[in-house]
């Protein structure tokens, strides 16, 4: 009972071992008949255990026809018969990956060596390394290879290649160290080697772990100049320089490999194509051609690769190239130039013609680039201060002593342009601008105001500095004419005293302070002087405000005196031609009076006669005078219009005698009565003188003949005169 126990309760473990059993030789079966299975992922390397063929060759490691050891066929995916365990090891390995944008580098461990002069593999056509056979068929060489992968998934004899991608390193089954693969796996890392060289776009940030520290001094352009150029940028505008690691060195005495040119059409494609490049000439070591703007995929084994920044010659500059490659050339600058030679473009030396404001993707390696500035630049000979271009950094003021002891330090600056025609004649003088400021215009500078300020006193250099200023420009620039510089003109500052002890006055401060009060003293005689001109002035305004004020009386006044003086003239000319014309009508008018006086008294004279003639017959016809007048008396009054009585009675000559006749005292009216009174009494009055001549008198005034002339003529008139003016009449 106890035996049956034991039995049934192991019975379990039995069952399990033997249907591990049977599954172990089910899985097994197959191999056992030679049935191999691939997945498509990955392949199958052979590793043949014996061979009736026997064993490789000494030195070989991949077997070509059979022979034990790895076989340079290998299995892909799917199934395969007739590959016994006890002849077949079978080594499955993963297909070999390479990310896209990435390379994978390539090491083989059998094929034909290396010659001495390699140090990589030659290419050889095995379908990107796919084909063992024919790779070892057409003589590739063992180690490293020249030929890499790109981005892909390639189906490779791990046994013979070794595979390093960026992910893994593929070494397959040969059992050996792989810290050599990783190392080299690290080492491409470092050099950003699985990504293709990038240039113009960011290249430079990639390669800054192996190139180190690149700035625009490398390009040759002064500190911070590329800083300054928006345009130029040294992370994108950049180039690559090759350095070929394998292939014939150069010849002795060069430093540079020259440029591989394309024969046939072929080319080496940017040094893409090694083969190319060795087949068409190329040689180690750095090269005179570089990679520009694009993307390149090369093998790092091959050829590493600086990023530099590309040659910037900014505006205002010029580019003087000194080349450290090509063949020795004629020189240029004839005898009389005794400091080197110059030579045309492309050869070793300096060459004749500058380089223009531009970019260039020159080779610094090959060519050295001196930047000269063809604008107007100033340098500063002044302690703590410097220029953008930073070759004044070493100036510093210049210490002086005067004629009259003074110990100054004077700072200046000086204004310098190069002829653009003359920059390589410089930099073949001086070698840059940096060493010909000082080496050679520091001491000619300072020496020339030393001599000045020995024949001057402290007081000329401070008030005849433009003097000072105006000479020196002109005999430095004579002076530097001899090496092709040419001075604009010549600064002078502030003179300053150099260290002055504790406690102790500055002695120039002081004579400043002197010219200060002198100054002083002069702007106060210009101010009083102004002042008085100012007073001046102000009587001046105040009289101009005055006669402003009072303008307009003024103004009419004198236009008031002119308007007078006008017509006074006027009426002085109006008063001569009224007193020429008053003349004139007065003389016409006594012409015309003396006429006509002349013809009335004819005429009056003839009517007077006759008149006289027909009163005379008149009288005589009354034969008595003064009954002529009464009757003509009577005739009038008849007409007088006055009433015959008056209403009111003038009694005159109350005084004299009755009947007494006054002669001459009484009016008309009353002789006209005392001769009718005298007629009624029967008085004769022709014997009476006295009482006769009033008649006649009367007579005279009546008749209108009151005039002397009349009078005369009536009693001069001879009777037959009066018959004679009768007659007329």
């Amino acid at each position: 009972m106890t035996n049956i126990a034991l039995s049934l309760s192991a019975a379990p473990w039995v069952l399990w071992v033997g249907g591990l059993a049977v599954v172990t030789f089910l899985f097994c079966l197959p191999r056992l008949l030679g049935i191999v299975y691939i997945p498509h992922t990955q392949v199958g390397i052979i590793e043949k255990i014996w061979s009736s063929k026997g064993s490789l060759r000494e030195g070989q490691i991949i077997a070509r026809n059979g022979e034990a050891g790895y076989q340079a066929k290998f299995l892909r995916g799917g199934i395969h018969f007739g590959l016994y365990p006890w002849q077949y090891r079978i080594h499955k390995e993963p297909l070999v990956s390479v990310a896209e944008g990435k390379m994978a580098y390539i090491y083989a461990r059998d094929g034909v060596p290396l010659e001495p002069v390699q140090t990589l593999g030659r290419t050889v056509d095995s379908n990107h390394f796919q084909d063992a056979f024919r790779f070892l068929e057409a003589e590739g060489q063992r180690g490293r290879q020249r030929g890499i992968l790109r981005e892909g998934v390639y189906a490779i004899n791990l046994a013979l290649f070794v595979v390093i991608t960026e992910e893994r390193v593929f070494s397959g089954p040969v059992r050996e160290s792989a810290d050599r693969y990783e190392s080299w796996k690290a080492q491409l890392a470092s050099l950003r080697a699985f990504d293709p060289v990038v240039i113009g776009s960011g290249g430079l940030r990639h390669f800054q772990a192996n190139i180190g520290d690149t700035s625009a001094s490398e390009a040759g352009a002064p500190p911070s100049l590329a800083d300054k150029i928006p345009e130029f940028n040294p992370n994108v505008d950049t180039i690559g320089v090759v350095s070929i690691q394998d292939g014939p060195t150069i010849g002795s005495g060069e430093i540079i490999a020259p440029e591989v040119k394309a024969i046939d059409g072929r080319d080496h494609n940017y040094f893409q194509d090694p083969e190319a490049f060795l087949q068409l000439g190329g040689k180690r070591g750095k090269q005179l051609q570089v990679l520009t703007d694009g993307t390149f995929f090369i093998n790092r084994w091959f050829g590493t690769v600086e990023i530099k920044a590309k040659t910037l010659i900014p505006i205002g500059y010029v580019g003087v190239v000194v080349s450290y490659h090509g063949a020795a050339g004629d020189d240029t600058t004839g005898e009389s130039f005794r400091y080197g030679e110059q030579v045309e473009a492309g050869h070793r030396g300096v060459w004749r013609s500058a380089l223009t404001p531009g970019k260039y993707a020159l080779n610094p390696y090959a060519v050295k680039v001196e930047l000269v500035p063809t604008i107007n630049f100033v340098l500063r000979w002044i302690s703590g201060q410097t220029e953008a271009h930073h070759y004044d950094e070493d100036l510093t003021s210049i210490d002086l002593i005067t004629a009259d002891g003074y110990e100054p330090r004077l700072p200046l600056s000086l204004v310098l342009h190069i002829d653009y025609q003359k920059a390589p004649s410089v930099v073949q003088r001086f070698g840059d601008v940096k060493r010909l400021i000082t080496q050679t215009l520091d001491p000619i500078l300072t020496a020339y105001f030393r001599d000045v300020a020995q024949t001057s006193h402290m007081l000329d250099l401070l008030t005849k500095r433009e003097e000072i200023q105006r000479r020196a420009t002109e005999e430095l620039g004579e002076r530097f004419k001899r090496y092709d510089i040419n001075v604009v003109a010549v600064l002078i500052g502030r003179p300053e005293s150099r260290e002055i002890a504790a406690g102790q006055a500055d002695p120039i401060e002081t004579l400043f302070d002197q010219l200060r009060m002198r100054r002083l003293a002069d702007e106060q005689r210009a101010t009083y002087a102004k002042q008085e001109e100012a007073a001046k002035q102000q009587v001046a305004l105040n009289e101009a405000k005055a006669k402003a004020e009072r303008q307009t009386e003024l103004t009419q006044s004198a236009i008031a005196v002119q308007i007078a003086a006008n017509r006074g003239q006027a009426e002085f000319a109006e008063a001569e031609q009224l007193a020429k014309k008053q003349i004139t009508l007065a003389q016409g008018e006594a012409r015309a009076k003396e006429l006509i006086g002349k013809g009335e008294s004819s005429r009056i004279a003839q009517v007077g006669l006759a008149e006289a003639a027909v009163t005379l017959q008149k009288v005589g016809a009354y034969r008595d005078p003064r009954l002529y007048a009464l009757n003509v008396f009577a005739d009038q009054f008849s007409k007088s219009v006055q009433p015959l009585v008056p209403s009111r009675l003038f009694i005159s000559n109350a005084g004299s005698k009755p009947g007494e006749v006054q002669g001459g005292g009484g009016n008309v009216l009353e002789t006209l009565l005392s001769l009718i009174l005298s007629e009624k009494a029967g008085i004769n009055l022709q014997e009476n003188t006295a009482s006769s001549k009033p008649l006649e008198d009367f007579i005279r005034q009546f008749t209108g003949s009151g005039s002397a002339g009349n009078g005369d003529a009536l009693k001069k008139a001879s009777p037959a005169d009066v018959e004679k003016a009768g007659g007329r009449a």
